[in-house]
């Protein structure tokens, strides 16, 4: 299972990658949970980045607008990353999210074939309206995206594990590796909770709080220390 650490600056993810995390994954959390950063502090990241790490970004948390969300992918394609993810945050009903995803990949893809398009669903939907996060392999399959993804919109000190039960996140975890797909789980998780995520046979577990100093995914800032802590724990599993 890869550990994914969302540092919001160049030096947060200098500590990251001195940590040991397999994927840096840019975000901006002043703009949500997904919140998109600027290019230019991608693009940094990515060339000091080592080329053995994965770099993935954020479109953010998108509302029911295709263009503007196929225009933001095409905009972080064009930066060299491994990975776009995009927040299926305004979409409702599966055929709105599969249309919306379909345009994401079509301007990623065509700009770069090899980056990997990750569908992030919110495990507290219900609180926001959005789509049941469960249908996410289903979009990404349909889509032909990549990536399936839970994480939590609202950070209000609950985590993944408050809206989902594990049971309900194995049904997620089998339906999206049925499709032949990637999975990635995240939402406030803490290092505690990373046996459960491996055990449930996710690829790819997404952090921020639990590297950041205090665990504040806001106030605080990533270091090493506890980045290397957590691939640790992963190691023992």
């Amino acid at each position: 299972m890869k550990l994914l650490i969302s540092p919001s600056n160049e030096a947060e993810a200098h500590e990251a990658a001195a940590g040991g995390a397999d994927i840096i994954d840019v975000k901006n959390p002043q703009e949500g949970s997904l919140g998109a950063s600027y290019p230019w502090i991608i693009k940094q990241i990515r060339q000091n980045t080592p080329q053995g790490i994965e770099v993935s970004c954020t479109i953010g948390d998108v509302p029911n607008l295709p263009g503007s969300a196929s225009l933001a992918a095409l905009g972080a394609a064009s930066l060299n990353v491994d990975y776009v993810k995009v927040g299926l945050y305004g979409l409702k009903t599966v055929p709105d999210a599969i249309f919306l995803l379909q345009q994401v990949c079509r301007a990623a893809k065509d700009y770069n074939p090899k980056v990997k398009i990750a569908a992030t669903g919110y495990a507290d939907a219900q609180k926001i309206g959005s789509l049941n996060p469960l249908l996410i392999p289903e979009v990404v399959h349909k889509a032909e995206a990549d990536v399936a993804m839970i994480d939590t919109a609202i950070k209000d000190g609950t985590n993944l594990f408050s809206h989902l039960t594990p049971k309900q996140l194995q049904l997620f975890v089998d339906s999206a590796h049925e499709f032949g797909l990637q999975t990635a789980l995240a939402g406030s998780l803490r290092k505690q909770d990373l046996p459960t995520i491996y055990d449930l046979g996710a690829d790819i577990a997404g952090l921020r709080g639990a590297a950041c100093t205090n665990s504040d995914r806001n106030k605080g800032h990533i270091t090493r220390t506890l980045v290397a802590e957590l691939c640790e724990t992963l190691k023992q599993l």
